[in-house]
């Protein structure tokens, strides 16, 4: 099981939480805190065994007493396989690569859905497979209508976590809240520079020595939500825009896979505008 934790810093959490393991037969097989001195809070992602006799949801009765006493923010799982929707547009780097990772096992999710704007034999070269394709075009004089579709459809197939792999859609503020914590969004910039369309044209016209990718929580703040992950690679004045969109594309799946990654392992702790990312 995975316990994850934040909540107002103070002496004896990590006594408590590893005492109540303990006195349960649990065996922590992995630890990681950290305390935050800017905003006196304190993070903690705790992984371990239980034993067979206890069920995940008596640990999680027998925690809520402590996790109360210390106004704990907190997650029990167990290793039940996160739902996952994938939306994405013409682009199909992310997609594929995702799809890729899925299916090795390096990324243990339930995919519930792909979701596209566009027709499936729009998506470049990707396998499907027998997954789940929704069409949701979208009519620029009612974008609401394809949102409210969408939204039901995250809804009745208990998506838990949404996933923009390329989707070249600017979400509203009503759905990108509804998804608060669980939209993660790849942008094509090393965020915060180079925000909205053709990043690399503008990297190119700047003259940057370095590109790269962000992987980011959705909200309504365009390209603002909280950061993820993040990944650079040098480049240099020989570089077209097209080089530097070629050299992209390699960034974006690899770090969006990696937030994916971490998202799915419980390794992501919110913190106001940043997060706690307790990489392995």
């Amino acid at each position: 099981m995975i316990l994850t934790l934040s909540c107002p810093d103070r002496p004896g959490i990590v006594a408590a939480v590893s005492g109540f393991l303990s006195d349960c037969g649990c065996n922590i097989t992995d630890a990681q805190q950290f305390g935050d001195r800017s905003t006196g809070t304190f993070f903690m992602r705790v992984v371990f065994e239980r034993p067979e006799t206890l069920a995940d949801e008596a640990v999680r009765a027998a925690f809520a007493p402590l996790a109360e006493r210390f106004a704990m923010d907190w997650t029990l799982r167990g290793d039940e396989r996160r739902r996952v929707m994938i939306l994405t547009s013409r682009f199909d780097h992310c997609l594929a690569d995702l799809l890729y990772r899925w299916r090795v096992d390096e990324l243990p999710m339930t995919i519930t859905g792909i979701v596209s704007n566009h027709p499936r034999d729009q998506i470049g070269h990707v396998d499907l497979g027998e997954l789940p394709f929704h069409h949701l075009p979208i009519d620029v004089a009612d974008k609401a209508a394809q949102e409210r579709t969408l939204l039901r459809l995250i809804e009745d197939t208990g998506t838990e976590l949404v996933v923009l792999a390329r989707y070249m859609q600017i979400l509203s503020d009503d759905f990108a809240g509804r998804l608060a914590g669980r939209c993660i969004n790849i942008h094509h910039s090393f965020l915060p520079g180079f925000k909205g369309a053709k990043p690399y044209h503008q990297a190119h016209a700047r003259g940057v020595k370095v590109i790269g990718a962000t992987a980011h929580y959705v909200t309504a703040d365009l390209d603002e939500g909280p950061i993820i992950q993040q990944d650079v690679e040098p480049i240099s004045h020989r570089d077209t825009p097209d080089d530097l969109i070629r050299k992209g594309r390699d960034i974006e799946r690899r770090v969006l896979a990696r937030a994916v990654g971490h998202h799915l392992e419980d390794r992501v702790l919110l913190n106001g505008s940043k997060t706690v990312v307790f990489a392995d």
